[in-house]
């Protein structure tokens, strides 16, 4: 049986801490209801479904760094089953030097920001990474929770020269969550977030001696159906990393050789992993030409409708879908992590 977690899963995931905390050795791993180790960039599908199995339009967000904290937590997507552990510089634990981040901060499981893709719009590839998210909920998220999340839109950062893509989303059940839709509401309704967000990411290297990070796009938050199409590239990206048979694409760490990614797979092999679960839970959603569009066909340029301005979908100031947004996507793209 092909593998991918279920609701059932999910909702029962528990924690195991391993070594010790403010340590390059403290791990966090996560074990699904049979109490068996689960990575959680693998196999938590991208798009949440309710215990019927069917899509209810929110996201899977796994929360690596707390809202209020500054401990630089991630995914490890080197090591097997994936853990979460604290970044370090220098063989130290990192942290960030600008102070606590105000956001719960993590990653969309099931996604990769592919370095050899060069978008038209953005001008760079992706950092390697899972493509990172900003909750901007009022509750902190601990480190390994899984929330479902509405997508409200995205920044493109630019950090050493790669993409690193910034999705800006909310707890579905957050007391905000019913009100806010795209980063318009953002704007109308909890001004100053976005800009606060925007100011994070371009100064928080700052205190370690670095300049400035700067953004594509023009600095603008673009609008849901652009987010959209982010995020299905990086889903398909991911799901030609874990094809990838071999060459460069299965190497996770730049470093590493290029079986790494079959090494590091929390299962036996990568027949097991069912890549094409998220594609039938939106073929479930919207029926399948409208999952086509939203997902995409694996390996494949984006369908009609999905290139160009046409389908864009601005966020700040800028024209909306009826007004033809006129940046335009590459087939394939990507994003990631600070």
């Amino acid at each position: 049986m092909k593998r991918v977690a279920s609701v059932n899963t999910i909702n029962r995931l528990t924690k195991v801490q391993e070594g010790e905390h403010d340590t390059v050795d403290y791990r966090v791993h996560s074990l699904d209801h049979n109490q068996e180790r689960i990575s959680l960039w693998h196999e938590l599908p991208l798009f949440a479904v309710d215990d019927d199995a069917k899509p209810t339009g929110a996201l899977n967000f796994i929360c690596e760094i707390p809202k209020f904290t500054r401990r630089k937590f991630e995914i490890c997507t080197t090591e097997a089953g994936n853990p979460i552990k604290q970044d370090q510089k220098n063989g130290k634990p990192r942290v960030f030097s600008k102070g606590d981040i105000f956001f719960n901060y993590g990653c969309f499981p099931r996604t990769w920001e592919d370095p050899q893709h060069v978008p038209e719009d953005v001008g760079v590839g992706g950092d390697n990474d899972p493509l990172d998210v900003c909750e901007i909920g009022l509750r902190q998220i601990p480190t390994g929770a899984v929330r479902q999340v509405k997508v409200l839109g995205v920044l493109c950062l630019i950090d050493d020269g790669e993409a690193d893509w910034k999705v800006i989303a909310i707890d579905e059940e957050d007391r905000w969550a019913r009100e806010l839709n795209d980063v318009q509401d953002v704007e109308r309704l909890l001004p100053g977030t976005l800009d606060a967000v925007r100011e994070w990411f371009r100064t928080y290297k700052i205190p370690d001696g670095k300049p400035e990070n700067r953004f594509a796009l023009g600095e603008e938050f673009m609008g849901v159906k652009y987010t959209m199409r982010v995020i299905r590239e990086t889903h398909e990206a991911w799901k030609r990393l874990v094809k990838s048979s071999g060459g460069w694409r299965g190497d996770l760490s730049r470093e590493a050789s290029s079986q790494s990614l079959h090494r590091n797979l929390s299962v036996p092999s990568l027949e097991e992993l069912d890549i094409d679960s998220d594609h039938q839970a939106v073929c479930a959603l919207l029926g399948e030409e409208a999952a086509s569009k939203a997902c995409g066909s694996l390996g494949g340029p984006p369908p009609p409708g999905l290139r160009g301005g046409e389908d864009v979908g601005r966020g700040r100031d800028g024209p909306g879908p009826e007004g033809g947004g006129e940046r335009g996507r590459g087939s394939g793209g990507e994003g990631g992590c600070p």
